[in-house]
């Protein structure tokens, strides 16, 4: 006689392991003494290095009563606070800082993109290169992580994305630690997603995503350039 058969007891499921997350905060900043990105390309690159005829150098206050000249389009030349372009960076079409030639916020957040002559946005195409700085926290002055070398390209007409290429490389890695990121930022949204498309040292072989938000720097160490800060929360798989 076969003996019946029993049921097998059924095997627990087994917690997932968590991914691993990294933080960090990226700082970059145009213009001023110190600088960490710079527009190579486009014509509000152009602009800020001071190659376009007339074109009002970083940092240089023009003479009161001075005339503004337009574009081919018509429009006039717009910068923020600082000097910078609007339209280059980061920041985009935003004023870095609460109020600019007597608007408020309300009115900041209201400003369209300028067009040149043929109806795309004045920064289409501007590729900036980086060499920004990586803190533990949204201090400038706090623990340096490491550097963000790479690219990001104004790849919409508005004016309202920047496609990003670049490697964090931190400091201390025995091996060279990197990881390298790829994806699309979107001005002004709450946040934004990168993809982790590898690494070296102890992130060789890394894989996953970055969710990236734009915060308003924190003031304890002030720049005279315009800055703009990121915090980048890593989700990685191996």
């Amino acid at each position: 006689m076969a003996a019946p058969a029993t049921a097998a007891e059924p095997i627990p499921a087994q917690p997932a392991a968590e991914d691993p997350i990294l933080e960090f905060y990226m700082h970059d900043i145009l213009g001023g003494s110190s600088p960490t990105a710079r527009p190579i390309t486009g014509l509000l690159g152009n602009i800020y290095s001071g190659q376009v005829p007339f074109a009002r150098p970083v940092g240089f206050v023009p003479p009161k009563g001075g005339v503004a000249i337009p574009n081919a389009n018509g429009a006039l030349p717009t910068v923020n606070i600082n000097g910078i372009p609007l339209g280059t960076g980061l920041a985009g079409t935003r004023y870095a800082g609460g109020q600019a030639n007597g608007q408020n916020q309300n009115n900041v957040n209201q400003i369209q993109t300028q067009l040149g002559p043929d109806g795309l946005g004045l920064g289409f195409g501007t590729i900036t290169v980086i060499d920004d700085i990586l803190t533990s926290t949204p201090d400038f002055g706090s623990q340096q992580l490491g550097k963000a070398q790479g690219v990001y390209v104004a790849s919409s007409a508005d004016g309202s994305t920047q496609m990003m290429s670049f490697t964090a490389m931190f400091e201390g890695g025995e091996f060279g630690d990197s990881i390298n990121f790829y994806g699309v930022y979107k001005i002004g949204s709450p946040m934004s997603y990168l993809s982790v498309t590898g690494g070296t040292g102890k992130f060789k072989h890394a894989i996953g995503s970055a969710n990236v938000r734009g915060l308003i720097p924190s003031g304890q160490h002030v720049t005279d350039g315009a800055e703009t800060l990121l915090r980048v929360t890593v989700h990685l798989k191996y």
